[in-house]
């Protein structure tokens, strides 16, 4: 017998003779590229790899001098900027991995990466394939990382979405290949079998009917050798690794059913279902095909999303315009977009008007005015005019690449509730396998003919597949849906807790309001400062501020003035120095000792010299929306810094329940943290500027849009809209998708209790099972797509 890799499980070829010592033991290996990542691994002290691995380890394929010089190649910085995104100081990349095939391998890649200098962060996804590296570059190149990859037998490289479609039309082939096999091969073995029940062969030799048993055992086996072989081939694979998967059962029908008939064929005794194990594996590569392209379709949006940035931009330098790769474009360069035209990287406009139609990010078709200084995001779609930008962000810093990373996150953390029927779906074939094996007892002692394939009756109907499919395509197809309205899942718990919801808090300024204060009227508190002295001061120390009370300031002093060693006090305001004294704008209260109802106050020496009234439009979304949620039977409150009569007037319009003002970004957290202990789920929706506090607290942050700045946003979900109808669009679709997913788990649990009974009793013949596992499945996927409708 064949002795097996200790690295890989492969065979090992005759005449090597590489061994690996673990435990004390000499264990053979296959290659010595499998060696030496297997003594890799063991030096590096993760032994427990092979202890608690499930799944096989790919094959080690030595790199040849080309694609080490590809390797190399990464580290250009230039060449980064198409799949690295900046992360402060540090860098991030999304890995496409070969050969990941379980926990273990996770486990291992996450030991083996974080052992490198400056590398902090690994994720990776077992069921993606991908994996997410945040490191500094300074200590570790990316070659290194994807080298370090090498060595325990993985490769990697940065994940493209054009590879990824290649991959799924090569899968989408592979499927249609076996498919066509098994249902060309299926026709020609019923035409003799149905030709043999009808009795068309009765009266000739018995001869001529065991040569019609061997053309069909002859036609059969490339249905059950090619077209069946990856139900056996996965099957082995977690029966090596100890583990039980979905293909067990199916695979015992399919080999088992063909083993019996070639035995009778051969021995010519008993009956043969040649065309029974045939329709049967066709129909299950049919239900796995269909499940294939459903599962496709649930997650196009984000393919879609990649495949928005154009091929070429015209880049101008000085007065010659020219054409140039869009990926080359770089910091600062002007571009020309014309009407009609994808915008290829992010930019302010200044030069040129125009509106652009951002449906792709905010789910609003209408399009946007878009003049000088507005910023404007790759992937979008100019109408009609001619703007000239000035490019601030390229490569994986523009927008479109930070909402595909993101939601790639969000996707690659699993839910509880899928580790939960993951590990039901596997006790199911463990306990699937053992009632088997008592029907096959029991009915061998009543009927003995019947009781092999009542047992692969039994096997194939009760096969979970739509008990694990009934979670992941739900969210899959949730996530994609809000995606494309606007709405950006950045945490896989969203959709698990909206509907949980009993109480939102809105912060006022930026999110119940639109942010765009006007200043109504400026009392000088003190006459040794003139009104405009006081404007150019404030103007001065506002210009540090990114606060949207800071916007009213802008251009309201003729006269400029420079503050030294200005900071920016959180939830206070801003203070600085100017011509030996202390200045600063902020609260009324900020000092203690000056009682307003104004929305900021400037201070000389911590001594009030003026107060600002100002004026902040609600937005019109804001009353239709609490209206929304409060019929819903959920509480709204108010958590604002703002201390003037602004706040309590807007509690009163917009009916909240409650609402506390001048709150400070701790007080806003102790509050949340409050009524979490009292056991209520809050909701916590900010702009994001000054809310990270409260979003740390709030069993689900939601922050309005924040720009390029998205990526450091702490919030589980962002409005890329930054309309609060959203909040009615992301609680419909969270109850929706809790509904469709105990829908899933029902179908699914009823089907499965309702045949295992029936296939037990002989009352369902193998080629009815097979269609009822599949119509399970697709029927749960089906019904999961239904959320991309909404």
């Amino acid at each position: 017998m064949a002795k097996s890799c200790f690295h890989c499980l492969e065979a090992v070829p005759h005449g090597f003779q590489g061994e690996v010592m673990f435990e004390g033991v000499a264990n053979p290996v296959c290659c010595t590229g499998c060696q030496a990542v297997a003594e890799t691994i063991l030096a590096q002290g993760m032994s427990d790899y092979y202890k608690f691995r499930t799944e096989t380890s790919g094959k080690v394929q030595e790199l040849v001098p080309e694609q080490l010089k590809e390797l190399l190649s990464y580290d250009n910085q230039d060449i980064q900027k198409d799949f690295v995104a900046d992360q402060g100081s540090n860098k991030e990349v999304l890995l496409s991995v070969e050969g990941i095939s379980c926990a273990a391998c996770a486990w291992l890649i996450e030991k083996q990466l974080l052992a490198l200098a400056g590398v902090q962060r690994v994720d990776v996804n077992t069921s993606t394939h991908r994996a997410m590296v945040l490191w500094q570059d300074s200590s570790t190149k990316l070659s290194e990382i994807i080298g370090a990859l090498l060595q325990i037998g993985y490769k990697a490289y940065p994940f493209q979405a054009d590879e990824e479609a290649a991959q799924k039309q090569a899968a989408a082939k592979a499927y249609l290949r076996r498919l066509g096999v098994a249902g060309l091969m299926t026709m020609q073995v019923m035409m003799f079998a149905f030709a043999m029940y009808f009795g068309m062969f009765s009266g000739m030799d018995e001869g001529f009917e065991q040569y019609f048993r061997w053309i069909s055992l002859i036609l059969a086996s490339p249905v059950i050798l090619y077209s069946a072989l990856p139900f056996l081939a996965n099957a082995i694979k977690g029966l090596k690794s100890r583990q039980l998967n979905m293909d067990l059962p199916v695979s015992l029908a399919i080999f088992g059913a063909y083993g019996a008939s070639c035995y009778a064929t051969v021995m010519s005794v008993g009956e043969v279902y040649f065309e029974s194990i045939c329709m049967f594996t066709f129909l299950l590569l049919l239900g796995k095909y269909l499940e294939f392209r459903a599962r496709m379709k649930a997650s196009e949006f984000t393919a879609n999303l990649q495949k928005l940035m154009p091929l070429t931009a015209r880049k101008i330098t000085g007065a010659i315009e020219e054409v140039i790769a869009a990926k080359s474009l770089a910091l600062n360069d002007l571009i020309l977009v014309k009407p009609g035209e994808t915008i290829p990287a992010d930019g302010i406009v200044v030069e040129g008007t125009s509106t652009v139609d951002e449906s792709m990010m905010t789910g609003e078709h209408l399009p946007i005015k878009k003049f000088v200084n507005h910023q404007v995001y790759a992937g979008t779609l100019n109408h009609d005019g001619a703007i000239t930008l000035k490019i601030n962000k390229v490569g994986q810093n523009t927008l479109l690449n930070q909402i595909i990373k993101l939601q790639h996150n969000a996707l690659m953390k699993r839910p509880k509730i899928v580790e939960v029927t993951d590990k039901v779906a596997q006790w199911f074939v463990a306990c699937l396998l053992i009632f088997a094996s008592i029907t096959a007892i029991g009915w061998y002692h009543v009927e003995p003919e019947h009781a092999f394939w009542v047992t692969i009756a039994v096997l194939v109907a009760t096969c979970p597949c739509a008990l694990s499919l009934a979670i992941p395509t739900a969210l899959t197809c949730a996530v994609a849906t809000l995606t494309k309205k606007g709405i950006l899942i950045k945490e896989a718990h969203v959709l698990e807790t909206a509907p949980k919801v009993t109480r939102y808090a809105f912060d006022k300024t930026g999110t119940l309001t639109e942010g765009r204060f006007t200043i109504l009227k400026v009392a000088v508190l003190d006459e040794q400062y003139t009104e405009p002295m006081i404007m150019a001061l404030a103007c001065a120390l506002e210009r540090y501020s990114e606060h949207p009370i800071a916007k009213a300031f802008i251009d309201k002093s003729e006269h400029f003035i420079e503050i030294k060693d200005a900071v920016v006090a959180t939830g206070l305001g801003v203070s600085g120095n100017y011509d030996g004294k202390d200045v600063a704008i902020g609260k009324a209260n900020w000092f203690g000792s000056h009682a307003s109802f104004s929305q900021a106050t400037l201070f000389i020496d911590k001594h009030p010299v003026a107060d600002f009234y100002l004026q902040d439009k609600v937005r019109s979304s804001a009353p239709e929306v609490i209206e929304f949620l409060q019929a819903q039977q959920l509480t709204c409150h108010m958590l604002t810094g703002d201390s003037s009569n602004a706040a309590s007037n807007l509690a009163n319009e917009l009916g909240l329940d409650s609402y506390k003002q001048a709150c400070s970004p701790k007080d806003k957290q102790n509050v949340v943290a409050q009524w979490a202990d009292e056991a209520h789920i809050v909701a916590m929706v900010g702009d994001g500027v000054n809310d990270s506090p409260v979003f740390n607290t709030a069993h689900l942050s939601i922050a309005m849009e924040t720009g390029a700045d998205i990526s450091k946003n702490t919030a589980d979900v962002v409005l890329l809209n930054s309309d609060l109808n959203s909040l009615k669009t992301l609680q419909s679709v969270a109850i929706k998708t809790k509904q469709i997913i105990r829908q899933n788990l029902t179908i699914s649990l009823l089907y499965n209790g309702s045949i295992l009974p029936m296939a037990a009793l002989g009352l369902v013949p193998p080629w009815l099972a097979v269609i009822g596992m599949s119509a399970s499945s697709i029927v749960v996927i089906t019904n999961s797509l239904r959320l991309l409708k909404l």
